[in-house]
Parts: structure tokens; sequence; C-alpha cells
């Protein structure tokens, strides 16, 4: 039984394929936030932090009219990791 991502690939990457949930995620991720050229750091992200983290600076994002998402998107993880550290 193969899994439903086993034949998704990345636009004319290297034939890399994602065979994670999480890398499948953070490819989305960067398409929302129309910052593809980073998908490598959204990927790194996605291995490493708290889903709920990423999940609610997306949710924050998507509910605002930003010129630059990408930044705002990195901008509220950073707050919302520090609420956690502090």
């Amino acid at each position: 039984m193969g899994l439903a991502l086993d034949n998704y690939k990345i636009d004319n990457d290297k034939q890399r394929r994602i065979s994670q949930e999480w890398q499948d995620f953070a490819y989305r991720l960067a398409l929302e936030l129309e910052d593809l050229p980073h998908k490598s750091l959204y990927m790194k992200m996605c291995k490493e932090y708290p889903r709920g983290i990423l999940e609610e600076a997306r949710s924050f994002v998507s509910d605002s009219n930003a010129r630059s998402k990408s930044k705002l998107f990195m901008w509220k993880v950073k707050e919302l990791k520090g609420k956690i550290k502090g």
C-alpha cells in the first residue's frame, strides 16, 4: 500500500519527492506565504518547531492583508516561541 504523497513532486526541483507529512506541510506553507525560494527554511522549521506554533502563525497571517506574508509569519513564530520560553 503506497502513501498518498508517493507521487507528489516539487516543481522541477531536481526530481525530489516529498515522503514525509511535515515536508508536505512545509511546501504548502511556502506556497501560502508566496515564498517558494525559501522552501528549505520552511522544511527546517516544520521539522524542528512544534506544529502548534506554526499553525497559529499561519492562521494569523492568513487573516491579515500583509504585503510580506513571510516576514509577518516569521515575526509571529518568534513571538509565539518567546511566549513559550518566558
